[in-house]
């Protein structure tokens, strides 16, 4: 006799044994073959044609697009802006998979105080902040709703990202002495974003953020698992091996730290965020430039003239070299190629180029036919953890700020800070492997994620941010102060965040 229970149990096993289709997927963003052309080749040959222009930027990030935004507040039209990549943005670029935008890189910029008035007009510019019966505000459609965060915990998901389910006195305890370190290093107002003066931090430059935690014997698996992903999250490298300036700075910079049942409410960032992340900044920043910018041009050569400056690139859509001549040069590189490509660079180039160590990146974008089944524990949120890894960082959700409520497709954009050593494995691994990996640890929280999932698509990032290291922050040299070449990039600040890069651009633009 075949029983309901047999049959149910026959038509599981057919289900497990259906073959599911090969996921697609490919890499795409940053074009890792074309940089890697400066170490590799040397026969370039001579200029195929010269062109002029008063003002040369090199580099079209964030701080690139910067200087060419003040220049064109200062009413020069003359310049030219040049980029390996086809499209500008740098580390804030964005993407489509599927149809849907998704960040490649950076996806959110936390609301700047009175610290950054360069990003607060720019806010200003694009009609994102706006006086109201005089006082300032944020347009609420551009910032990130709730819920904002939640953790992988336990079995579980937990709102916020400071493991709470199940855990002990001891660790609220914990959470407790870390908060009021917090609260004093904030007091001190040393701790400003973006930081124009490293003097009084210097003490905290001597030690590793896992040093100074020991000292004060802030010990529990938990918290220091929360702070190490903090820090690999900003910089790309954890407590282990970033700065006890810098484990603050994450904190004591911006919201601080709030434990459990603080009268502050939690720990919530005012955030603007957009389905492709920060790449909705770079395109407006890029927006007026039109064929200013030259993308798909690798930087070879920067040398100062008596009468001007030159730039050589090589345009790899029709496999030659272009000369430019100009008065001046932003070089918005990051330092080991600014200290490759200038001729006889500054000595302060020289320096900060030796000295600073960049981390690798990892961003994959997964696209989903429809949403993910309903897991226990909290609600789906914008920013989703797992914890206990030591590389991952979760995944932002692209439709998160989509304001239909009929549910349908959507990008996971999940994000990988492998470390250092990690270099050879994330430029030479081929996009597969990052996409079982990332379908492995997803299907954790998600055990339907491969039934949704038609693509994904892998960006990877050699030099990614500069790992801000003990000793980093006192020996760091400033940008040489006058010449020909104008110097803006976020290595010049320690760190690699929205609001250093933008305001060194700036910077850098109304100065040339």
């Amino acid at each position: 006799m075949i029983t309901r229970r047999a049959l149910l149990a026959g038509a599981a096993a057919l289900a497990g044994c259906e073959s599911r289709p090969e996921v697609e997927g490919a890499f795409a963003g940053a074009a890792v073959e074309r940089g890697h052309l400066l170490r590799t080749r040397r026969d370039w040959p001579a200029p195929h044609a010269t062109h002029r222009t008063q003002v040369v930027i090199a580099g079209a990030g964030i701080a690139g697009l910067a200087a060419a935004r003040a220049l064109r507040q200062r009413r020069i039209e003359d310049f030219v802006l040049l980029d390996l990549e086809d499209a500008p943005g740098g580390n804030s670029r964005a993407g489509q998979v599927g149809g849907i935008a998704c960040p490649l890189g950076a996806h959110y910029l936390p609301v700047p105080g009175d610290d950054a008035p360069e990003v607060q007009d720019l806010l200003e510019e694009l009609g994102l902040r706006r006086r109201v019966a005089g006082r300032w505000e944020i347009d609420e459609r551009h910032l990130c709703h709730a819920p904002q965060e939640r953790l992988y915990f336990q079995g579980e998901w937990q709102e916020g990202l400071l493991p709470l389910n199940g855990v002990g006195a001891t660790t609220r305890a914990q959470y407790v002495r870390f908060a009021r370190e917090v609260a004093a290093a904030r007091r001190g107002g040393a701790f400003r974003i973006p930081l124009r003066d490293r003097r009084p931090l210097r003490a905290l430059d001597t030690q590793t953020f896992a040093q100074w935690l020991a000292a004060r014997e802030l010990n529990d698996p938990q918290l220091r698992w929360y702070l190490d992903y903090c820090c690999r999250d900003d910089y790309g490298a954890g407590i282990a091996t970033v700065s006890a300036w810098a484990g603050l700075h994450y904190f004591a910079a911006r919201h601080g730290f709030h434990p459990p049942d603080a009268d502050e409410g939690g720990e919530r960032d005012a955030l603007l965020t957009w389905p492709e992340g920060n790449g909705f900044l770079a395109r407006a920043l890029a927006a007026p430039l039109q064929e200013r910018f030259r993308g798909g041009r690798l930087v070879l050569r920067i040398a100062q003239q008596r009468h001007g400056v030159e730039v050589d690139t090589w345009d790899v859509r029709t496999q030659r070299v272009e000369r430019w001549q100009a008065q001046q040069c932003i070089v918005a590189l990051p330092a080991f190629v600014a200290a490759r490509v200038i001729e006889n660079p500054p000595a302060a180039v020289t320096a900060l180029a030796r000295m600073t160590r960049h981390a690798p990146w990892v961003v994959a974008n997964l696209h989903l036919r429809e949403p993910l089944w309903k897991t226990p524990g909290a609600a789906p949120a914008w920013d989703n953890v797992v914890y206990g890894s030591e590389t991952s960082l979760g995944y932002v959700d692209a439709t998160h700020q989509d304001l239909n409520p009929a549910p349908g497709p959507t990008v996971l954009t999940w994000y990988c800070a492998p470390g250092e050593p990690a270099r050879g494995d994330v430029l030479q691994k081929p996009w597969t492997d990052w996409r079982d990996r990332v379908v492995k640890e997803l299907s954790v929280p998600h055990r339907d994620l491969e039934r949704h999932l038609t693509r994904v698509e892998v960006t990877r990032y050699g030099h990614a941010m500069p790992v801000p290291v003990p000793g980093a922050l006192s020996k760091m040299p400033s940008p040489p102060p006058s010449g020909r070449l104008r110097f803006a990039h976020s290595d010049w600040a320690g760190y690699s965040i929205f609001e250093e890069a933008f305001t060194l651009g700036d910077k850098a633009g109304r100065a040339s």
